[in-house]
């Protein structure tokens, strides 16, 4: 649980702050020389050298940011802000990892013992990862609109997608699902009873909290996936590149 404390401390000064409108164009984090480790070869493309203090801290870009009130006058506006944040992080990282790497997994064993009858027994490999969040994202969509979400998400889900490209397909069309059922949410109906297998019982407001959470939990995984291969995850470079919509 501690581990995701910095990340929770973040997604709350990005609610009470607000956060830019397009994150595309941002600094993220370290500059990618830091963080590689150095038995590691590099394989992903190696942008020019940058001094240290040119690449802002992402909590001071948060600081820096001063949204208007009209950006923030819904309780969706708020949601989405933060959602499209995790969103970038997501889908970039699915999206800079080459398709070889797509069945890597950084351990083996059999970890069935650990949660008795809850997902796989193995660690996922990272497109398993890059499925799971899709199919959940889709599954919290379909709760907050009042849907049969799809079964099996822990497990992959029932989505025939497998190759890179349709599992980054897959991932974009998901996030596209669950935006515009966060973007119901309001003042009105935030604290609405949802029922479900994925995070339920629960709100609409609690739900929405979870939606965010359970990206940001993701992609902390994807990062060290990304890391062990040597590749610097694109929400952490100096010019984060733009997603390929």
């Amino acid at each position: 649980m501690t581990h995701l404390l910095p990340r929770l401390t973040l997604m709350i000064v990005g609610l009470v702050m607000g956060a830019p409108p397009s994150w595309h164009g941002l600094s993220f984090g370290q500059s990618p020389a830091e963080t590689t480790p150095p038995e590691h070869k590099r394989t992903d493309p190696q942008p020019v050298s940058q001094p240290r203090d040119q690449t802002a801290p992402l909590v001071d870009q948060f600081a820096q940011t001063h949204p208007t009130a009209s950006e923030l006058r819904t309780v969706a506006s708020v949601l989405l802000r933060n959602f499209a944040f995790e969103e970038y992080q997501l889908r970039s990282a699915a999206e800079a990892m080459p398709a070889d790497k797509y069945g890597y997994r950084p351990a083996q064993g059999d970890y069935g013992g650990v949660f008795p009858g809850y997902g796989p027994k193995e660690l996922r490999t990272f497109g398993e990862q890059v499925k799971h969040v899709a199919c959940a994202n889709f599954a919290f969509a379909a709760e907050l609109d009042g849907k049969k979400p799809p079964p099996g998400c822990d497990t992959g889900g029932t989505s025939p997608a497998k190759t890179r490209d349709e599992l980054i397909v897959y991932l974009r069309d998901s996030f596209k699902a669950l935006e515009k059922s966060l973007g119901a949410i309001t003042k009105e109906n935030m604290f609405q009873p949802i029922e479900g297998p994925y995070a339920g019982p629960n709100t609409r407001l609690g739900l929405a909290n979870v939606c965010i959470w359970h990206v940001a939990d993701h992609y902390g995984q994807l990062v060290l996936y990304m890391r062990l291969n040597g590749i610097v995850p694109p929400a952490s470079r100096p010019n984060p590149p733009e997603l390929k919509d």
